[in-house]
C-alpha cells in the first residue's frame, strides 16, 4: 500500500477528526511502531454509546484487528483499560479483551498495573484505585529499551558481600526496572495537565511506553486520542504521532496543546517527580515546560495540513 501525498510523511503529527476505523483503513500495513490507547469503557459517557457488552467487544475487535495490521513486526500494542460497570457489578475489561488479542497471534509481555491515589468513592465496594495496561507484541523480536525509564535504586550503594564481585556495586548505576506496578497520579482538578476531558491520560504514563518501546522518528498511534496526551508524549521525545478522535472539542484541545508546546508554553508533570507526600512537601519538582522548537529542526512540518486521505493498494 502506498501513502497518498495528503497523508503527509513529512508531518510529525497527524490528527484525524472522526472514527478511528476510517483512519485505520487508510493506513499502510506495518506502518507504526507503537499503538497506545485507552478506549471507552462502555459506560455511556458523552463520547460513547453504551452497548451490550458482547456488542462492545465485537466493536473493539474490529479496531484491534486493524491495529494489528498497521503494526510493525517489531512493534507493541498497549491497551489501557479499567472496568465496565453494570448494575453495580464490575467486569474487568482487560480480562474480557485478552482473548481478542490472543486470537490475533499477539503475545502478552506484561499486565501493567497503573495505581493512582484519587478517584470515585464507592460505598458498596472498595474504591477502585488502579487500571490495567495490557502490553502485547507482534513477535519475539520487539523493540524494548529499559535504560530510558529506569527509576532510582532503593539501595544505590548496596555492594556484593562475597564472591568474585565482592565490594562492587550490586545494582545497576543507571537505576532499576520500574516493575509492572506504576504509581503515577491520574489527571484530576489540580493536575497541571488538566483539560475538559473527564478521563485524560497523564503524559508521563505514555512517556514510559514511548521511550521504552520506540526509537526516535518512529510512528506512535492512538486510535482513541482524546486531548492528545499520546501525541505530546511522542513529540517531546522526537517520535511522530498519529491520533484519531470523534469529539471535535477534544481535537481542538489537542491541537492547542501542541501549538503551546511549539511555543514553549505547555507544562506537564515531570517523569521524575515523586508522588506527593504531605509530610515532605518540598520534595516535589516544579512542572516541566515543553518546547518542541528543537523537534521542528528534524521535522519542519509539525501538524499535517487538512485534507482527505486516499490510499491505493498495490495490485498483486
Amino acid at each position: 500500500m502506498k501513502i497518498s501525498p495528503r497523508f503527509d510523511p513529512m508531518a510529525s503529527c497527524i490528527l484525524f477528526e472522526g472514527d478511528c476505523l476510517n483512519l485505520l483503513k487508510q493506513m499502510p500495513d506495518k506502518f507504526v511502531k507503537l499503538i497506545v490507547t485507552s478506549p471507552p469503557y462502555n459506560l455511556g459517557k458523552s463520547y460513547e454509546t453504551r452497548l451490550d457488552l458482547n456488542e462492545y467487544l465485537a466493536q473493539q475487535k474490529k479496531v484491534i484487528e486493524e491495529c494489528v495490521r498497521v503494526l510493525d513486526d517489531s512493534g507493541s500494542i498497549c491497551w489501557q483499560v479499567g472496568n465496565f460497570v453494570n448494575n453495580g457489578e464490575i467486569v474487568p475489561l482487560d480480562i474480557a479483551l485478552f482473548p481478542i488479542f490472543s486470537s490475533l497471534g499477539l503475545q502478552l509481555r506484561n499486565r501493567i498495573i497503573w495505581h493512582f491515589g484519587h478517584g470515585l468513592h464507592a460505598s458498596k465496594r472498595f474504591s477502585g484505585r488502579y487500571e490495567i495496561i495490557l502490553w502485547f507484541t507482534k513477535s519475539d523480536k520487539y523493540t524494548f529499551d529499559l535504560d530510558p525509564i529506569r527509576i532510582p535504586q532503593k539501595y544505590p550503594q548496596k555492594k556484593h558481600f562475597k564472591g568474585p564481585k565482592k565490594g562492587e556495586l550490586s545494582s545497576n548505576p543507571l537505576g532499576k526496572n520500574p516493575s509492572d506496578i506504576w504509581d503515577i497520579p491520574n489527571v484530576k482538578a489540580n493536575h497541571i495537565e488538566k483539560t475538559k476531558h473527564p478521563c485524560q491520560f497523564p503524559v508521563e504514563l505514555i512517556e514510559r511506553l514511548v521511550l521504552s518501546m520506540t526509537r526516535e522518528n518512529d510512528w506512535v498511534f492512538d486510535p482513541f486520542m482524546g486531548v492528545g496526551s499520546t501525541a505530546i508524549a511522542s513529540l517531546v521525545h522526537n517520535r511522530k504521532a498519529i491520533g484519531s478522535e470523534i469529539m471535535p472539542e477534544y481535537i481542538s484541545i489537542a491541537k492547542e496543546r501542541i501549538k503551546k508546546a511549539e511555543k514553549g508554553e505547555l507544562q506537564i508533570r515531570p517523569m521524575d517527580r515523586p508522588v506527593y507526600d504531605p509530610t515532605e512537601p518540598t520534595r516535589n519538582l516544579p512542572p516541566r515546560t515543553v518546547n518542541l522548537k528543537s523537534a521542528k529542526n528534524l521535522q519542519p512540518q509539525l501538524l499535517e495540513p487538512k485534507g482527505k486521505y486516499i490510499t491505493r493498494r498495490k495490485k498483486r
